[in-house]
Formats: C-alpha cells, sequence, structure tokens
C-alpha cells in the first residue's frame, strides 16, 4: 500500500510539474505563424469551428489563416455561422486562403467564398450549389402494421414533414418558398466576395445543384488557382509577408476512445427533419 501511494505522489508531482511547464510556455513569443483550420466532414455544428477562426483572428502571432476544408456541405445555418466568422476574421485584415480537399461541395463552397484565393486540386469535387429539404414518407408502411398515428396542432404547417402523412399541395408550395429564400442567400454570399470571377448570371446558369471537378471549376470562377494544401500555405505566406512563418495546425488533442465516438456519429445530424442544407447528395 506504502508503495503505490508514493507512486501516486510521484505521478501527481510529475502531472503538476508539466502544467506548470505548460504555462511558462504558454506565454513565450513563438514567431510568426500561419495557422490552418481543418473543416472535415458534414457541417452541422460550428462552434468548435467558429472558435478556432476566432482564436487565430486574435492570435498576433497569426499572420495569416489557411482554411482546409473536405466536406460535402451541411445545415444551411451551420455554414452561415463558420461563413460570418469568417467574415470577421477579415476584418483583422490578416489573409484568408481556401484549400480544397477531395470534396468541397455545396455548404463547403459555400464557407470558401470569403477567401481571398481559392485553391483546388484538379480531381477535387466541388460546386452542388442548391438547397435540399427532403421527406420521407411512412404512411403506407404504417398502415400495413396496424398503426395509426395522430397530430393536435396549433397551425396547419406545424406538422409539415411529418413522416406520418402526404405532403399538401399547399405545403410543397411553402416549402419551396423556404428553399428558395435559402438559395438566394447562397448565391449572394459567393457574389459578396466573387463577382468580378464570376457574373449573377453565370452563376444562377451553373448553380443547379452540379458538381464540377477543381479543373472546370477553375474556369468557371469558382476556384482561383490549382494547387495542394501545401500551396495553399505558401500562397497564405506569400500574401502575409512572412515567407519563414512556422505552419500552426490548429485541431483538438482527442484521445482515441473520443475520436471513435465522433466517428461513428459523424453525419447523426443529417436526420433532423425539419433542416434545410446546402449539401451534396
Amino acid at each position: 500500500m506504502k508503495k503505490w501511494l508514493k507512486r501516486l505522489f510521484i505521478f501527481v508531482i510529475i502531472l503538476m510539474v508539466l502544467g506548470f511547464l505548460s504555462s511558462i510556455l504558454a506565454r513565450l513569443p513563438v514567431g510568426e505563424r500561419v495557422a490552418v483550420i481543418k473543416v472535415k466532414g458534414a457541417i452541422i455544428e460550428p462552434d468548435k469551428i467558429v472558435e478556432r477562426i476566432q482564436r487565430a483572428k486574435e492570435d498576433k502571432s497569426v499572420k495569416a489563416l489557411v482554411l482546409r476544408i473536405d466536406s460535402p456541405g451541411g445545415s444551411v445555418g451551420a455554414s452561415q455561422e463558420i461563413y460570418r466568422a469568417l467574415e470577421d476574421f477579415k476584418t483583422s485584415g490578416k489573409p484568408l486562403v481556401v484549400s480544397m480537399g477531395n470534396v468541397c461541395a455545396s455548404g463547403g463552397y459555400y464557407i470558401s467564398a470569403p477567401a481571398d484565393v481559392i485553391f483546388a486540386n484538379p480531381g477535387t469535387i466541388t460546386g452542388s450549389i442548391g438547397v435540399i429539404v427532403q421527406h420521407t414518407e411512412l404512411k403506407a408502411l404504417l398502415e400495413r402494421l396496424g398503426i395509426r398515428t395522430t397530430a393536435i396542432k396549433t397551425g396547419k404547417f406545424k406538422d409539415t414533414l411529418s413522416p406520418f402523412r402526404e405532403l399538401s399541395e399547399e405545403e410543397k408550395v411553402y416549402l419551396q418558398k423556404t428553399i428558395e429564400d435559402a438559395y438566394n442567400q447562397f448565391l449572394q454570399a459567393i457574389l459578396k466576395y466573387r463577382s468580378k470571377k464570376i457574373s449573377d448570371e453565370k452563376l444562377r446558369e451553373i448553380a443547379d445543384g452540379r458538381v464540377f471537378t477543381g479543373r472546370v471549376a477553375k474556369d468557371l470562377g469558382l476556384v482561383d488557382e490549382l494547387g495542394n494544401l501545401q500551396d495553399a500555405i505558401n500562397r497564405a505566406k506569400q500574401l502575409a509577408g512572412v515567407p519563414k512563418a512556422r505552419v500552426f495546425y490548429m485541431e483538438e488533442r482527442r484521445g482515441l476512445l473520443r475520436r471513435l465516438m465522433e466517428e461513428d456519429l459523424q453525419g447523426f445530424g443529417l436526420d433532423y427533419p425539419l433542416m434545410l442544407y446546402y449539401i451534396m447528395k
């Protein structure tokens, strides 16, 4: 028992020393840095990404930000949260560069729009500009099972998209108007920063949900340069005038168990029935 207590005491002392050293190191000057923030998977919960963008803005050692995106898109609200955070970042005067990975579509493209320069690989899948809301009807199946449902509601649209009944024609018109508004917000968000690269008329012509390779997207004006993550980092250094800056990956440290749990739950938010999506399907 005494040996066990002694080992525990030594372990606690080591942790305290390491914590003290970490606090000292955190106060030391780190030199000029280019921050890299990764956006991977469905864009559903924006809080962590937004918080990192804010830290990159406030950190005086960070001279430029590279956003590495590998995402098919996500919910409208989450995409707009990140977009707005990037707009706020740009008020710092620091360069913002986007590097597209395998896929940067729909909501992924939405959050790319504020960038000073957008890089994509020739084979990156991007585009898919549009809005989608889906309805799954289980009425016939439930009737076969002898199950009936009753909705008591305060308004005729309160249970719109309920899987237990058909959509009425009036509801279809109402939903179409809703997604048309979200669609126009998408186009305006792009044109706010890319109107010199692509006209409103041209954007509306191609913004019908279709996807493009990075090479075609460059020809259309959706992408500025063809290149990989390192090319994007080099351009960020150039724009910031810090050719020798270190690269700083702003990632959360996660244990193995947490990583496995998050991978299992990835995309869970896509099951919400009343959510509009900027997502590639």
